[in-house]
């Protein structure tokens, strides 16, 4: 799958899981500070990016992640 189509992915679900409004979505969002995630938020996307990729996303992983840029590149770390 190629960045373009995981970032459509994890587009989709941040609208529909989290209703983030479709016009907030961008690749430099930040997760919590634009988008309004909360803790709670974070454990089910990472279990999102586990079901893309079919790995386990682990904690030291995740803590880098800020931006959906970043969630992009744990993919891709995950994909490899």
């Amino acid at each position: 799958m190629d960045r373009q189509a995981v970032y459509k992915e994890i587009a989709d679900f941040l609208v529909e899981s989290f209703e983030v409004p479709e016009h907030e979505l961008s690749p430099d969002a930040d997760l919590v500070d634009n988008l309004g995630l909360d803790s709670i938020d974070a454990v089910d996307l990472m279990v999102k990016l586990q079901e893309i990729t079919g790995k386990k996303v682990t904690p030291e992983q995740f803590k880098t992640v800020r931006t959906i840029n970043d969630v992009l590149d744990v993919v891709e770390q995950l994909s490899k």
